[in-house]
């Protein structure tokens, strides 16, 4: 593979030299597709950055913080980290040309599962403990640590390799230099981002525990029902080892967790500890029988797969339903209805639904007038495309689940139980 050592974005066409494909996913301000080089036939993966076009707009990505991306991004050449192979820039874009990790996310293949032992789970674990060591020996933060930046390059084989990816918000930590910032995804954010504290290489290890707690029960320790609760939850460190949850646990990975959930940021386990840790290198044969005997809570972990991607594709119906009305209201103030998704949902099911019939009504029915709908079908595409592979993974994991309600396979259990 080509080193990622390039000097310059590049002001040449990616079509150019790239067969662009079907979109993998896509964030804020970025999309990511699949593309075919064409000198060599490899695939790779394309993440289209929208640049901010002025500093007074909140559209888009600033410069600063997309060369600081690219920058990061060329200095690692890590098995667990994706990999930067190429970059090009036009007017409205910065293209990363990406390896390309085809295997899905950690959590989803998990979610399939049948069983798993907390031996297997620390192969995981420990794949991503060597990523953020790479990257940690580099005084590189990601930052980002959380179950969607952690994906597999390829399923089919028994214990597939991790790669850490989306270094948007990564950065360098220089010696005597203060950095303080708000950013991340709550859930996972460590107390000191929370408190607009100085922050350094620490926060990426309380996010690994918060990972790991979930990993091993399927709740997240500081959830709660709303954005101000969970940081709340994180500021005063509240949680703990519900009995539900961990009643197979072992003590060892409790002790993991313990030590990473820490406060004080110099209590908390720098990267090198949690790789000595007994759980991840187990010192004797009983510690080694601990972990190889204790299991997984995969019943409540895939229950709260299901309720996190349900939640996820509900919440971008939502956005899509803003979005299009304003976009209505705009064109045409009196007519804000004439565009919006419906998902069929129900507040009761009957007796004889199935999971797979309820599926099927929350599949998006986009609805159009039809005189909007050439300017909103890339809005519509692109929401309808997100949503249904958010359905799609709810299904496959509620069929892996063979769960039975009377006789019938309803899923609204599935989802409401704790």
């Amino acid at each position: 593979m080509r080193s990622p050592n390039m000097e310059t974005f590049k002001q040449q066409k990616v079509e150019d030299f790239y067969d662009i494909g079907e979109e993998l996913g896509s964030g804020q301000f970025a999309i990511v597709k699949k593309c075919r080089e064409k000198s060599t036939g490899l695939e790779y993966a394309a993440k289209f950055i929208k640049k901010r076009q002025s500093p007074a707009s909140r559209r888009g990505v600033c410069r600063e913080e997309i060369e600081r991306e690219v920058s990061i991004l060329r200095q690692v050449l890590h098995p667990n980290v994706i990999t930067l192979h190429d970059v090009f820039e036009n007017r409205t874009d910065v293209v990363l040309i990406l390896e390309l990790v085809s295997g899905g996310e950690l959590f989803d293949f998990l979610a399939q599962k049948e069983s798993l032992s907390e031996e297997e789970a620390t192969s995981f674990i420990k794949q991503i403990l060597e990523g953020v060591n790479y990257l940690h020996a580099k005084k590189i933060a990601h930052f980002d640590l959380k179950p969607e930046n952690i994906m597999l390059l390829d399923k089919n084989i028994p214990i597939p390799h991790i790669k850490l990816i989306d270094f948007g918000l990564a950065h360098e930590i220089e010696d005597g230099v203060e950095f303080k910032n708000i950013f991340g995804t709550p859930e996972f954010v460590a107390p000191e981002i929370v408190n607009y504290e100085p922050l350094g290489l620490e926060a990426d290890m309380w996010s690994i525990g918060v990972i790991t707690y979930i990993l091993l029960s399927g709740a997240s320790p500081f959830l709660g029902d709303t954005k101000q609760e969970t940081l709340a939850n994180i500021t005063a460190v509240s949680y703990d080892f519900d009995e539900e949850f961990f009643s197979q646990t072992s003590e060892l990975a409790k002790d993991f967790i313990r030590k990473l959930l820490v406060k004080e940021t110099r209590k908390r386990l720098t990267i090198q500890e949690a790789l000595r840790h007994p759980w991840i290198m187990p010192v004797d044969s009983q510690q080694a029988l601990m972990r190889r005997e204790s299991v997984v809570n995969l019943e409540n972990f895939k229950k709260q797969y299901v309720r996190r991607r349900w939640k996820l594709s509900f919440s971008i119906v939502s956005l899509c339903n803003h979005l299009t009305r304003s976009l209505m209201k705009k064109m045409h103030p009196r007519r804000n209805e004439d565009l919006f998704i419906k998902t069929g949902h129900r507040s009761h099911w009957p007796g004889k639904t199935t999971r797979q019939d309820w599926l099927k009504t929350l599949g998006p029915c986009l609805s159009p007038a039809p005189e909007h709908s050439a300017t909103l079908s890339t809005l519509q595409e692109r929401w309808a495309c997100r949503i249904q592979k958010d359905l799609q993974g709810i299904q496959e994991i509620l069929g892996a689940m063979a769960i039975s309600y009377g006789g019938d396979s309803n899923i609204p259990k599935a989802l409401n139980s704790p």
